[in-house]
């Protein structure tokens, strides 16, 4: 729940594609300003067909109606280099701990209370880096050639997105950062939060998502109206506010390697998935249930080898340089590492 006043901005793209110079101008100054203010930012006509929306979120609700043994067909590999294909509930392990290479303990540690979530995992289908782990077509026929077109639909707004940034920080180039993100790097997620016992939630058996922050550039999240994603308040850390689902509007955030390149201009937030609201639970069996959730994030991440380096437009003498460059691949694995085991089989079972 909120601590204090805080509400995520609302920014409207409406007049971004044919508005004049000034309409950009304002629309990007609007954007980086929710971005250094609160780093979440609500954002109306994107410029992502509702229709796509409608059909994208039908997609991902047959895919987890699927029997396990279906849906398991297009497993998730082991371990933490490719992030492609199924993860069933418990398999991954969202956390903001940075754990060394060969640091079993602090991993173990990590993962005692499982997530309690399934998701599938899509990228582009030209990446070597990371390669699609599809379902055999049969199983769920028109699913790959949909999300794959709709992988690239989310990174047509995207790069709308990108352009705004980059004028808002002061850029000459509006195009300067789609030089790094060729849309090659990114990750379409559909996300399914199964019914589980609020008091499960509440008590730490499990967990939906705890909080962390992304690791890319931006990330787009779609979310249904069930509720329960949560960002930190910008004045009070420790204490989170309600991200309350609005029709239509996208969410987009800030990630890590924007908030190193704008040099700490614009916040990398952490945010969370907590129990939704009390009337978005359900009486089930003498306990109080939560609803299934889905949510659709789209994360914009810098081609592999981009190496992201603090924007001389950030800093000066009362703002000096905080990082040091570093390439995206290597900060990826570094903020990977312990998310998947090396080697996992189904094993999580909350009634």
């Amino acid at each position: 729940m909120a601590a204090g006043r805080c509400a995520i901005p609302v920014v409207d793209f409406s007049a971004w594609s044919k508005g004049s110079a000034d309409d950009k101008k304002r629309i990007a100054q609007e954007l980086t300003d929710a971005c250094r203010r609160v780093g979440f930012v609500y954002i109306v006509n994107h410029g992502v067909p509702s229709d796509a929306l409608e059909e994208a979120f039908g997609w991902s609700k047959n895919l987890f109606d699927l029997p396990q043994e279906k849906k398991m067909l297009a497993p998730h590999p082991p371990g933490p280099s490719v992030h492609r294909g199924y993860s069933w509930p418990g398999l991954e392990k969202v956390s903001q701990d940075i754990i060394k290479d060969g640091d079993e303990a602090k991993a173990a540690e990590s993962r005692k209370i499982a997530d309690f979530k399934e998701s599938y995992e899509i990228g582009s289908e030209d990446s070597e880096l990371q390669p699609n782990v599809w379902l055999p077509e049969g199983v769920l026929p028109g699913f790959r050639e949909f999300m794959t077109g709709f992988y690239w639909k989310c990174f047509g707004a995207g790069k709308e997105l990108l352009r705004a940034l980059a004028i808002g920080i002061g850029l000459d180039d509006e195009d300067w950062f789609l030089q790094f993100h060729s849309g090659e790097n990114n990750q379409l997620r559909l996300l399914h939060y199964p019914p589980v016992e609020a008091e499960k939630l509440s008590s730490n058996v499990v967990a939906r998502m705890p909080a962390h922050s992304d690791w890319g550039t931006i990330t787009m999240l779609f979310q249904d109206e069930c509720g329960g994603l949560q960002v930190e308040h910008p004045k009070e850390p420790g204490h989170f506010i309600d991200a309350t689902p609005m029709e239509n509007a996208m969410v987009m955030n800030v990630g890590d390697l924007l908030m190193r390149w704008s040099n700490d201009m614009l916040k990398s937030t952490l945010h969370r998935v907590a129990l939704p609201p009390t009337q978005d639970k359900q009486q089930m069996n003498d306990g109080l249930m939560t609803k299934p959730r889905y949510s659709i994030p789209y994360f914009v991440s810098p081609d592999p080898k981009a190496v992201i380096k603090c924007l001389s437009v950030c800093t000066d003498e009362r703002h000096p340089i905080q990082y040091e460059p570093v390439m995206q691949e290597e900060y990826r694995r570094m903020r990977g590492r312990g998310q998947y085991e090396e080697a996992s089989a189904p094993s999580v079972v909350v009634s």
